[in-house]
């Protein structure tokens, strides 16, 4: 077993993971006497909340991301590594990147965050890609700006009817988000832009398997979200399984589990997936390597202060953590999967490292919920927030302020929020997205 770090030695903290959790823990170890390596397997920080903006040509890639290394330029204690960890050997305290390389620690934080779920049938991925990356997001982009180009120039009309025909499947934030960004696009966006096609023929359907969109709200906010999704000309299909995907559409099974069960099948050749998440592959390997248990959707259980059992050394934070919130007085709760929980495990798991080498007893992570938003569309949108005095919820014209002043705040760099701000202006004013650029007009659209 490697021994820790020589007497008068600098402590070793490994970091994996630039997401809203590694960024978090890094910073919250600024000026302690510790010597931080982030690994990254992309170079910069992405702010996830406003990635189907970018799918949807509402913004450019570097209004919501920044190089990792621009972030920690004023924290000498942090070296970011360009690397993928695929290794971990908890009795060497050392973890292994894909180059061969390994670096030394005496506390490893995890921090890998999450990737799609098609349970069971990742097949479906090249048919409907999910939004997780800046990759995922140029190929959704290029999917649905081909889709109209591709329509221009068909004239059977069935074929030129599925080139149309929009899917999302998933109702949650994500899903809604881009489900009703679509719609605008074809709306509005692309108005005048095309001889022989209509854009605002074009269907968008948001299909979910639950009883209602955006499940983690209120009945009564879901049931809006609902309405201002259709009054812009959304169709919401629920109670609808997903049975198959290939090339030409889809096949969803509606009133499943019933006798009025019927199979329909959906011709479409642009189709996003918004319904499932996994934890990081990286998961199988910290367990692996230290026995820490997983659950259904590959996520590491952890300790209350978000370390592994026997292995105190190790903490594992964000979406890739089955983490309990511990409230003195009340009963633990699950995390939920949101950038704020993040934050404060990333937050929660520096402190703790910095207690441990104080030889101080560690603190339980304790969540604060600050609410839930999403935005449907202009003017659109529903917020649940908790208070004091109890949940204040609310949605539409005010719902859809808020919701903008929140990702504004909440934006990494001034920059990014200048320009974020700026081309929403923009795009309030006169309707456009000016960030419609496709890399590969040659391929056509799946």
């Amino acid at each position: 077993m490697q021994a820790p770090s020589p007497a008068g030695a600098r402590v070793r903290v490994v970091i994996v993971g630039c997401g809203f959790g590694g960024l978090e823990a890094a910073r919250a170890l600024a000026g302690a006497p510790v010597d931080v390596t982030v690994v990254e397997k992309t170079n910069h920080h992405l702010f996830q909340p406003l990635l189907y903006q970018v799918a949807t040509a509402g913004l450019a890639a570097p209004s919501i991301a920044a190089p990792a290394r621009l972030l920690f330029r004023r924290q000498p204690n942090v070296t970011t590594l360009l690397g993928e960890v695929t290794g971990i050997d908890a009795a060497a305290r050392s973890v292994q990147l894909a180059d061969g390389e390994r670096l030394a620690y005496d506390h490893l934080i995890v921090a890998a965050g999450a990737t799609h779920s098609y349970f069971g049938h990742d097949d479906w991925a090249v048919h409907a890609p999910g939004l997780k990356t800046l990759a995922d997001a140029f190929e959704i982009r290029r999917r649905v700006l081909l889709a109209f180009e591709a329509a221009e120039r068909e004239h059977d009309p069935a074929r030129r009817r599925a080139l149309l025909t929009f899917v999302v499947i998933g109702a949650g934030p994500t899903g809604v988000e881009m489900a009703g960004t679509l719609a605008e696009i074809a709306r509005h966006t692309l108005t005048g832009e095309f001889r022989r096609i209509t854009p605002a023929d074009a269907e968008v359907l948001l299909v979910e398997g639950g009883a209602r969109v955006l499940q983690a709200m209120p009945p009564a906010l879901s049931e809006r979200a609902r309405e201002q999704l259709q009054a812009l000309g959304v169709r919401v299909r629920l109670a609808a399984l997903v049975t198959r995907i290939d090339a030409e559409g889809l096949d969803i099974t509606l009133d499943a589990n019933t006798p009025q069960a019927r199979t329909e099948r959906i011709a479409s050749r642009c189709i996003t997936w918004a319904a499932g998440v996994a934890a990081s592959p990286l998961g199988r390997l910290v367990a692996g390597a230290t026995g820490a248990t997983l659950d259904r959707a590959g996520r590491v259980q952890v300790q209350p202060d978000l370390s592994l059992p026997g292995h105190p050394e190790i903490s594992v934070v964000g979406d890739l953590a089955a983490a309990m919130s511990h409230v003195p007085g009340q009963p633990p709760k699950p995390v939920p999967g949101v950038s704020p929980g993040a934050k404060q495990m990333g937050r929660c798991a520096a402190a703790n490292v910095l207690a441990r080498i104080a030889g101080q007893a560690t603190q339980p992570f304790r969540y604060r919920d600050w609410g839930n938003l999403a935005t449907i569309g202009r003017h659109s949108a529903v917020a649940d927030v908790p208070t004091p005095f109890g949940p204040l919820r609310f949605s539409g014209y005010f719902a859809w302020l808020f919701w903008l002043f929140v990702h504004i705040f909440f934006l990494i760099g001034f920059r990014n929020r200048l320009i974020v701000l700026m081309d929403w202006a923009s795009a309030y004013w006169t309707f456009r997205r000016h960030a419609r650029v496709v890399h590969d007009v040659q391929a056509p659209p799946k």
